[in-house]
């Protein structure tokens, strides 16, 4: 499972869940959280740089 929390409303706003944690995974987490929530002007993510997050796909 890949989750992405609002830091200011630690709220959980994308997450995606398969059997596997791959970059597709991760990059499904991060649309549906940029599609929900429409956010205005610059959007600044924090990861823990794991090699999924590190892909030049995500």
């Amino acid at each position: 499972m890949a989750s992405i929390m609002d830091l200011c409303t630690r709220k959980i706003v994308g997450f995606h869940m398969d059997e596997w944690m791959t970059k597709e995974l991760v990059i499904q987490a991060l649309d549906q959280a940029y599609h929900l929530q429409r956010p205005r002007g610059e959007v600044l993510h924090h990861s823990d740089r794991g090699s999924r997050y590190a892909s030049r796909e995500y």
